[in-house]
């Protein structure tokens, strides 16, 4: 069957439900997450982050999403890295959540606040030991003439801390996305894809769905 020969009811088949506009946009993405975490081979939690500086100047990167509530999402880096200075000047981010096995995407845009100092300290003391050392041993985003430098930077911080708590360090933290706007994206045949935006406005979601 090809693109031209085609009928449209062939071409948006009955077994692939729509988008709920009805549905709540934190529940849906919950949902839509659990689905994820069966299907996905690697990091269903990872995300494209994408920053600007304040002329505009985007930039974008993997990271991986660490916590999620009513109050947003939650990811952790370096403050003094590209995107760690890019925030600081330009809080307005975007998120990207894209599911080849599910073809889903979810797109996400708000703004940035930075977690609570006993939630940046809680998180960290769950990463593994070596990935907190290597937190204190790295300059992140900034030039390395060496490879070899920063692996010794890594053999001091472990010689430093041989055993205990491994401190977190101040300009390692955490920062809360909170959304303003929902956009999900469910693939269908032929091009025929559904989406559904959830925009924020005084405190209530305005909700329509959109031209694939």
């Amino acid at each position: 069957m090809t693109e031209s020969s085609s009928s449209v009811s062939a071409q948006a088949p009955q077994d692939i439900p729509l988008i709920d506009l009805g549905a709540d946009p934190f529940t849906l993405f919950e949902t839509w997450m659990r689905e994820a975490e069966k299907t996905e081979i690697n990091d269903p939690n990872a995300m494209v982050l994408s920053t600007a500086t304040p002329d505009g100047r985007p930039s974008s990167r993997i990271v991986l999403l660490k916590g999620m509530d009513r109050r947003g999402f939650v990811f952790y880096t370096n403050a003094h890295s590209r995107k760690g200075n890019e925030l600081a000047r330009n809080p307005h981010v975007a998120l990207l959540f894209h599911w080849k096995s599910l073809r889903r995407q979810i797109r996400i845009e708000g703004a940035v606040s930075p977690v609570t100092a006993a939630e940046a300290d809680a998180y960290f003391a769950s990463r593994s030991r070596i990935s907190r050392l290597g937190a204190i041993a790295s300059d992140q985003s900034r030039p390395l003439a060496d490879r070899a430098i920063f692996e010794s930077r890594l053999h001091e911080a472990e010689a430093r801390y041989p055993d205990g708590p491994i401190p977190r360090p101040e300009n390692w933290t955490g920062y809360r996305v909170k959304p303003e706007y929902f956009e999900f994206w469910n693939e269908r045949p032929y091009r025929l894809h559904d989406r559904a935006v959830w925009s924020a406005h005084e405190g209530a979601w305005n909700v329509t769905r959109l031209y694939p």
